[in-house]
Parts: structure tokens; C-alpha cells; sequence
């Protein structure tokens, strides 16, 4: 049974949630320590949370920071709040969807179902077992294109290395951590091993139904792994091909700055 923690401080709203997740079969959790909310989430270690943007103290975009820090799972926004703007904010702080209110449940529920296959389910790189909460099964089937690495798979794109269990993005001898999108969105690249991906093809390895996806949301979480490889000093490695896509340059990341081979 999936744990889903409510961060709402309306009492209403959340019971209603609450309710309505209970019946679909998962295991609804309220946050209490609106000052606290750390505490929440490492003591009830949640599948997915639901996560109101206007909360006392401090906003869901500051809580979702503080989660990212402690877990990948997928974090949904729910607000009254409806701007384009705040949409961005909720996915450049680590949101993975955002629902407003008044709350369709035939929607959200479409969401989260959506949001758990892709983090542990049938999609998912590396299923999570929901009744531990804890442990990767690696999955089956044509695995040919993934090297095993210390208890996960990677995938390999010239030098660059992604960690596909732990979520990490790999350059010689530094790091990245990705979010859940950012993971996503370096398989679908690093699969196509130096080939150009399609927007549409990656917005359907972020989400199933698309439809109700803003193609901005796309660009957003693009950047966001944009910026992780800048970290790792491969600025200008993932190229945007106009009117096509985007693909990263196998032939940078395979030279090294003599021309060599890295």
C-alpha cells in the first residue's frame, strides 16, 4: 500500500483527500508540524506527497526543497493558485505535477496512479517494493544497453554515466543527484545514445497522459538537467535541435580536449 502524506492545512480539504485516497486503495498520511514539516517526512518516509502551496510559516516551493533533500518521490502541488507562473515555481522547486482547486479527484487520482507507475511501478527504471518502502528489484527483459553497478543498472552515453537506481548522473570522477523528472528525461537521452529525442517522446517518458501537460513544463525540467550537467563542467553538451528536439553530443562526450579518446 502506498503512503501518500497531505501537507494542507485546511482541515476540510484534507479530510476529504484523505477520504478519497483511502478508497482508492492507498494509505493517506497528514502532515501535522506545519513548522516542522522534516520531521513529517522522515518519520512517515511517504510514496508521493500532496502538497498545498499557501501553508503557515513557510510555502510548499520552501517544504518541497527540504524534501527533495531527502527523497526522489514525486511531489504533487495543490492550489487554489492557478497562474502559469506558480506552476513553473512548483516544478523548478522540485514539484512533478501541480493540480489546481477546486480538486477534480477523477483527475488527481489519474495523477497520482500516473505518478507512482512511473516512481516505482510498471515504468519505473527500478521498482520500489511499497510494502517495505524500501529495496530496488531490478527490472526485466532487454537490459543489454545497462551496465550492473553496485546494486542498480547504469545507462552510458560516451563517458557520461547515469545511476539509474540511485538516481545519480556520473562524469570521471564527480556526481550529480537528479530529481525523479531529471532522471527520467537522462534515460530517454542517454538511450538514444547521441540521437535526437522528440518533445513528445520525452513528455510521454514524464508523464502518461499528456494532455493536460503545458509543453513550457517540458522546457523547464529540460533546463533543470541542463544546469546539472553545467555542474559537472559538460556546459553545451545537451544540444536543442529546433523543431525536433533535443540529444546529447556522444562526440564531446566521448573526445577528450585533445581529440583523444577520454
Amino acid at each position: 500500500m502506498y503512503r501518500i502524506t497531505i501537507v494542507e492545512d485546511d482541515d476540510k480539504i484534507a479530510r476529504l483527500l484523505g477520504e478519497a485516497l483511502e478508497r482508492y486503495g492507498f494509505q493517506p498520511q497528514r502532515a501535522q508540524r506545519m513548522k516542522e514539516l522534516t520531521l513529517d517526512f522522515e518519520e512517515q518516509t511517504p510514496h508521493l506527497v500532496l502538497m498545498d502551496i499557501n501553508l503557515p510559516y513557510f510555502d510548499g516551493f520552501y517544504w518541497c526543497r527540504q524534501f527533495r533533500q531527502r527523497s526522489t518521490a514525486p511531489v504533487i502541488f495543490i492550489s487554489a493558485r492557478s497562474g502559469e507562473m506558480d506552476q513553473v515555481m512548483a516544478i523548478e522547486n522540485g514539484g512533478d505535477d501541480f493540480v489546481t482547486k477546486p480538486i477534480h479527484l477523477d483527475l488527481l487520482i489519474a495523477k497520482i496512479k500516473s505518478a507512482l507507475r512511473r516512481s516505482y511501478g510498471e515504468y519505473a527504471a527500478a521498482p520500489l517494493e511499497p510494502e517495505s518502502g524500501s529495496g530496488l528489484t531490478a527490472p526485466d527483459g532487454d537490459e543489454a544497453g545497462r551496465a550492473s553497478s553496485a546494486g542498480g543498472f547504469e545507462l552510458r552515453c560516451g563517458e557520461l554515466r547515469l545511476d539509474v537506481s540511485r538516481s545519480l548522473l556520473l562524469w570521471r570522477e564527480q556526481a550529480a543527484q537528479l530529481s525523479r523528472n531529471e532522471r527520467l528525461l537522462a534515460e530517454a537521452l542517454l538511450e538514444a545514445d547521441g540521437a535526437i529525442v522528440s518533445r513528445d517522446r520525452l513528455l510521454e517518458s514524464l508523464w502518461d497522459d499528456t494532455s493536460f501537460v503545458d509543453d513550457n513544463t517540458l522546457t523547464v525540467n529540460v533546463t533543470r538537467l541542463r544546469r546539472k550537467l553545467e555542474e559537472l563542467g559538460l556546459g553545451g553538451v545537451l544540444e536543442t535541435h529546433r523543431g525536433q528536439g533535443y540529444r546529447l553530443n556522444d562526440a564531446e562526450l566521448a573526445a577528450g580536449p585533445d581529440g583523444g579518446s577520454r
